[in-house]
């Protein structure tokens, strides 16, 4: 017997939340197990939701299919992005300007240079741990030879590993946001300025006033970053000729021009230089575009793979399809829950909810700040702190008639660059222990990471860096 669809009341609309959460915090958080099938097992329980209110299986399919067609085009952007990192690594590219970026280290001002070449090197990569991990390590080694602070430099560290991973159109949160939230992945970027430009001019100043404390000698190079800079140029043949698939991917952004394609034709030409530059077999840029590169892919002169060391191993050992799928088995099993709670209607009972409590733009922002953070500190998980406020908020953005693009920079402003001043989150665990800093030691230090947030709700109640759906600036 088929029953009526009716509206569900707010303590079901809201139960497949809490549930979720629920699970979340005591299975992953606590239990440490896989937030995948844990937010399958929330999804069931929506569907008990579901099916209470009316809500047949094939009606829930349509909302899974719903979600899945609306998050495809960017999804297959990440996919794309796994290959342009494989193939800009392979190329040289990525290292190259590592390399270069590594040598502008003026250990004068280590706190400041800390800030600086790791958002250099996380923006090129769109990775926050593996320049925390590489780079970052050694930057750590000059600190302590110079008697610098260590705090301070970890967390300069860290909020240049997060500037970076936050601004990066490589890194897998910033393809992500957009995604969720239903904008642009460059007007995405963009619209970021407002509030990561401000915090990273603060933290330079603040980074600049403690290098000025600092003893006026130089100090010399750690022996680390020495080793790896030699190591880069025994791997690699350096050549402006490197920058073309970067050109491509800049020129692509600023003209407008469609994301995939010109991601794909960066990666041809990238594939391209690796083979008649680099020396690279067919095989091996094939190799790296799927799986990822690896330093036994060298096959030079008086080269030996097995005696390069850890931190060089780590730095280029990226990229390939593989390694975007944990991100998407994610997306897809966050993305089934929301599918089944947005056709039984439950998601239209909380943005009721948030609009009565929301007034003004301002309270929007703050409360989309306030939920990122609690799922943050819920969770600890930087894909989750994305997906989930996403989904709830995105309505409610579209009927206050605010361009999606403030929602996704939000959830980055308090969600990506917030995850990792968690101690119990596992990028909080991850950089206290490649940094040898407790994160509540560190925390202070990194700025940018909770500067953002602060003018995110500034910009909500002041109207500043705020577009509405009909803006197109």
């Amino acid at each position: 017997m088929n029953q009526t669809k009716r509206k569900p009341t707010a303590i079901e609309a809201f139960t497949p939340i809490i549930i979720m959460l629920l699970l979340l915090v005591i299975g992953n958080g606590i239990y440490g197990l896989a937030p995948e099938i844990l937010l399958i097992i929330s999804s069931i329980f929506a569907g008990f939701i579901a099916l209470r209110v009316g809500v047949r299986w094939d009606d829930m399919m349509v909302g899974i299919r719903e979600k899945f067609d609306t998050a495809m085009p960017s999804i297959l952007i990440l996919i794309s992005i796994g290959i342009l990192i494989g193939s800009w690594m392979i190329s040289g590219t990525i290292p190259m300007m590592i390399y270069y970026g590594m040598e502008l280290i003026n250990p004068r001002f280590i706190v400041l240079i800390a800030f600086i070449v790791t958002a250099i090197i996380s923006a090129v990569t769109g990775t926050s741990w593996g320049s925390a991990g590489t780079i970052g390590v050694a930057l750590m080694g000059v600190a302590m030879g110079l008697g610098a602070s260590l705090p301070a430099t970890a967390g300069a560290i860290v909020a240049g590993a997060y500037f970076g991973d936050k601004m990066s159109p490589l890194s897998d949160t910033t393809i992500l946001s957009p995604t969720v939230a239903g904008s642009d992945l460059y007007e995405h970027i963009k619209h970021m300025l407002y509030t990561t430009i401000p915090a990273a001019v603060i933290s330079i100043i603040i980074y600049l006033i403690v290098g000025f404390n600092l003893p006026a000698e130089d100090a010399p190079q750690s022996e680390i970053m020495n080793t790896m800079l030699s190591t880069l140029s025994e791997m690699f043949s350096w050549n402006i000729l490197l920058l073309i698939p970067v050109i491509i991917v800049l020129y692509g952004a600023i003209s407008k021009k469609p994301t995939l394609p010109t991601i794909i034709i960066s990666s041809v030409f990238a594939g391209i230089i690796a083979k008649f530059y680099q020396g690279f077999t067919l095989e091996h840029i094939f190799t790296s575009a799927v799986s990822g590169f690896e330093v036994s892919m060298v096959n030079k002169a008086g080269f030996d793979s097995s005696e390069v060391i850890d931190e060089v191993t780590e730095l280029v050992t990226q990229g390939g399809m593989h390694a975007m799928v944990d991100v998407m088995l994610i997306a897809f099993s966050a993305f089934i829950f929301a599918g089944i709670i947005t056709k039984a209607g439950a998601l239209e009972v909380i943005m009721d909810a948030l609009l009565k409590i929301t007034k003004r733009t301002g309270d929007l922002i703050l409360s989309t700040v306030a939920s990122t953070i609690t799922m943050a500190l819920v969770t600890g998980s930087s894909y989750l702190t994305i997906i989930v406020p996403g989904e709830l908020f995105k309505d409610v953005y579209q009927k206050k008639k605010l361009h999606a693009k403030n929602l996704s920079r939000t959830l980055e402003d308090s969600g990506t660059v917030v995850v990792p001043l968690i101690p119990w989150s596992a990028a909080g665990v991850y950089m206290a222990g490649i940094l040898g800093v407790p994160t509540l030691s560190y925390l202070p230090w990194a700025v940018l990471c909770y500067l953002g947030f602060v003018i995110a709700i500034i910009l909500g109640y002041t109207g500043i860096g705020i577009a509405k759906a009909d803006n197109k600036a």
